[in-house]
């Protein structure tokens, strides 16, 4: 590939070695090569440290995990200010359940809600999303269609679609064509591997077909931020974080 987006970590890649010692878990993701990260929790630091912890590192905010109940009423206001003082503009909701989607017309009120979210966030020049697992790839009770589907085609194309591959794959699907779908929607991709046959199979190791998607992103030209996530480790979380790096730069050439 010619060109393409910078590359985060996932931080919940090293949530443990985070919880012990998130200033130094920054620093090493920065010296691996990392341009960004995107949050899974703050390990209780308050904004303003966790911005000096990334400025003095040389890394961006690729964005956070937050709960949907953080984006609603009251509490987005505070989630604003909040996401402002550390420089990140994407608040991606990881998962779903419950009464968001037990079934059909659920997901289709879980739609709505997130465009709601959007119109109160874009003043601030700030997006929500939506991250896969593998329940959105299997039909919803009662119809023929995915919950992908049902809430994709229900939200404003500001909505960020955060694509899974590893999870994607993990339930059946290819990403392939869920990208090609809702072009211009992936502003940020989580870059995960999956293996039928491997356990533990590190970004590159596996069955994700990455330089196909890869390609296909370029070509859209919407993506922000490739996010390499490992959720299991053959080896310590911090050097699997390495290893993916190394990994995922031998594809993108």
């Amino acid at each position: 590939m010619s060109k393409h987006p910078p590359i985060a970590l996932q931080l919940y890649s090293v949530r443990d070695d985070c919880a012990r010692d998130l200033p130094g878990v920054l620093k090493s993701v920065a010296k691996m090569g990392y341009t960004g990260v995107e949050f899974a929790g703050y390990h209780k630091f308050d904004a303003k440290t966790l911005r000096k912890m990334l400025d003095d590192n040389g890394l961006k905010p690729a964005g956070a995990h937050v709960g949907i109940d953080t984006l609603l009423g009251g509490e987005l206001e505070e989630s604003i200010a909040f996401h402002k003082e550390i420089g990140n503009h994407l608040l991606i909701v990881p998962y779903l359940g419950g009464k968001y989607t037990e079934s059909a017309q659920a997901w289709q009120d879980t739609a709505r809600t997130m465009n709601e979210i959007a119109a109160r966030l874009k003043p601030h020049g700030m997006r929500t999303g939506y991250h896969n697992h593998t329940h959105e790839f299997q039909p919803v009770a009662g119809s023929d269609k995915l919950p992908w589907d049902i809430f994709f085609g229900g939200t404003d194309k500001s909505v960020v679609m955060q694509f899974d591959t590893g999870n994607a794959l993990h339930g059946g699907k290819d990403a392939m064509p869920f990208l090609k779908s809702y072009p211009g929607r992936a502003a940020s991709v989580h870059i995960k591997e999956h293996s039928a046959s491997k356990k533990d199979a590190l970004l590159g190791e596996g069955d994700v077909p990455f330089p196909a998607i890869l390609k296909e992103l370029e070509k859209q030209n919407a993506t922000e931020w490739l996010i390499v996530e490992q959720e299991t480790y053959p080896i310590p979380p911090i050097e699997c974080a390495e290893r993916c790096l190394r990994n995922l730069e031998r594809i993108l050439g």
